[in-house]
């Protein structure tokens, strides 16, 4: 007879709602996961998604993510002569803020050469650009459909594409567009500043400036002979992709990694009191029971069975219940959520050990519980 078993069909509504509470509180510990798992992998989305081998950004910095980032869009053109190179393309990265459908947009915007490298890949929905002005392709998650006119600075874009999860390190959404409007957008001057400029005798920007240039390396070529080669060049720096998703990840998003990281720490510790304590109080309530078993010769490992059973049960019962419920809920979540299966393999196996470990309390109150308990009044 597994006294375990019993027990719990004895209180088996207390139970349960005892495992919802664990249940939430394990929806939360993986919840947190999802979310440090995708704001690394939202984080690398956009230094991915033009498929480069080379960034070529301006000298002395590391951008365009971590630094700004401002280099002669004739950059392109250069680059694309290097021996070893396969295909260039430039890009421009700003984020801006639009309001359409009666609600504000934070967007994050993509200048790019259509037709050549940087250009959206994979659509979900639609087409490319095809034009050199005023179309855009969409991240889904910018709550745009096909057709959809949207103003960006002084003029309107209408979509005629859409990707799916295509945002930046914070969360917002990507929009592509040529780069001409791109660069419209980010470096040309209202008309009222442009004219005060003039009248102070303040020269106007160039216009044809993009923030990086990225690179394709043919095949049979070195991409650290290539990198060497523009890095001799004074006024430009390059990195190879490698280098820029180490510097995404241990530089513009390691903050955030490490502070929810700590906070997960904090909700694994909280859970390991949580059943620690639920264990404890159920034990005590048994004590009569436990000092019964004694009384008619049960062996100590039968009571610690017992014990350690229902912990696990608890665990068990609480792990399965929140896996289920965020994984029915995530989609809903205003950042990505990315939950491996050995992320959810790994945390049941450190609620096994908490479980185990838990216990102790109730099998250390049991075992020293007198079984002349069982006769008293």
């Amino acid at each position: 007879m597994n006294l375990a078993y019993r027990d719990v069909r004895h209180n088996l509504f207390r139970f349960l709602l005892t495992c919802l509470g664990l249940s939430l509180l394990m929806a939360v510990v993986l919840s947190m996961i999802g979310i440090y798992n995708g704001l690394v992998v939202d984080a690398l989305t956009i230094v991915r998604a033009p498929d480069a081998d080379v960034w070529v950004v301006e000298a002395g910095t590391q951008g365009p993510f971590a630094e700004a980032s401002r280099i002669p869009g004739e950059t392109r053109d250069a680059i694309a002569r290097l021996h070893g190179i396969d295909a260039a393309g430039s890009l421009t990265y700003q984020t801006v803020e639009t309001t359409y459908g009666g609600r504000a947009h934070r967007l994050y915007l993509v200048g790019i050469e259509p037709g050549r490298l940087g250009a959206p890949r994979d659509l979900v929905a639609g087409r490319p650009i095809g034009r050199s002005h005023h179309e855009i392709v969409a991240d889904l998650g910018a709550g745009l459909s096909l057709g959809d006119r949207i103003p960006l600075g002084r003029d309107t874009f209408e979509v005629v594409g859409l990707v799916r999860d295509q945002v930046n390190s914070g969360g917002d959404p990507a929009v592509y567009l040529p780069l001409r409007d791109a660069q419209r957008l980010q470096f040309e001057l209202a008309p009222p500043a442009a004219r005060v400029q003039m009248a102070r005798g303040a020269a106007i920007e160039n216009r044809n400036t993009v923030n990086a240039v990225v690179a394709r390396i043919a095949p049979g070529a070195s991409g650290e002979d290539v990198v060497e080669t523009i890095r001799r060049w004074k006024h430009l720096a390059a990195l190879t992709q490698a280098e820029q998703e180490h510097l995404l990840t241990s530089s513009v998003v390691d903050r955030a990694r490490r502070q929810i990281g700590l906070f997960m720490g904090i909700l694994l510790a909280v859970s390991a009191v949580v059943i620690a304590l639920i264990i404890y109080t159920m034990t005590m309530e048994k004590l009569r029971q436990i000092a019964t078993l004694k009384l008619i010769g049960a062996p100590d490992r039968t009571i610690i069975g017992l014990i350690v059973q229902q912990s696990l049960a608890l665990g068990g019962v609480g792990w399965a219940f929140g896996l289920i419920l965020v994984m029915l809920i995530k989609d809903v979540f205003p950042r990505r959520v990315v939950l491996e299966p050995v992320n959810a393999l790994a945390l049941a196996g450190i609620i096994t050990v908490v479980c185990i470990a838990a216990s102790g309390l109730g099998v250390r109150a049991a075992l020293r519980v007198d079984p002349a308990t069982a006769l008293g009044g």
